[in-house]
């Protein structure tokens, strides 16, 4: 008897191509927080397109900054507001550290483009600010990155 397997749909992948609307330069990040995306511009209106989480109710932001420094196996320090709430002083790389393999730090802010050990979060409002991003996804948006990039947070 020859039974056929029934095929699961393939899983998207990350990142995408896709559509950029606004005038952004090549290299910059844009990150739509009503979407919960962020697009990498590749020029021309064109973008890579990449899942994230954003920050909280209370917690989210909009504005322009840039990326001011970059870290791979990154060292987390809570903030004092973190750990009043409970957060350790500080948290070496490794899989219990909230910021995974690699991180993109944001002007001179507490807010950085991270990877995550809670890989459940992406796609939600969970973060104190940050954005979150699949720890593959923030390993490849960091190789494409460069120090000084823009980065524009829209609604």
């Amino acid at each position: 008897m020859n039974q056929t397997k029934q095929q699961k749909p393939a899983e998207q992948t990350w990142p995408q191509d896709a559509e950029l609307k606004g005038n952004y330069p090549r290299g910059a990040i844009v990150i739509n927080i009503a979407e919960r995306r962020l697009y990498y511009s590749l020029g021309d209106g064109k973008a890579l397109v990449y899942r994230v989480a954003v920050g909280k109710q209370g917690f989210g932001w909009t504005g322009q900054s840039w990326v001011s420094a970059m870290t791979k196996n990154p060292t987390w320090y809570p903030t004092a507001r973190m750990q009043a709430e409970g957060a350790p002083r500080v948290v070496a790389p490794g899989p219990n550290n909230p910021l995974g393999p690699r991180a993109l730090y944001l002007g001179w802010s507490e807010y950085r483009i991270h990877g995550t050990n809670a890989p459940h979060t992406i796609g939600s409002a969970s973060s104190s600010g940050c954005f979150r991003m699949l720890n593959a996804d923030v390993t490849d948006l960091f190789e494409r990155v460069a120090i000084g990039a823009p980065v524009y947070v829209v609604q």
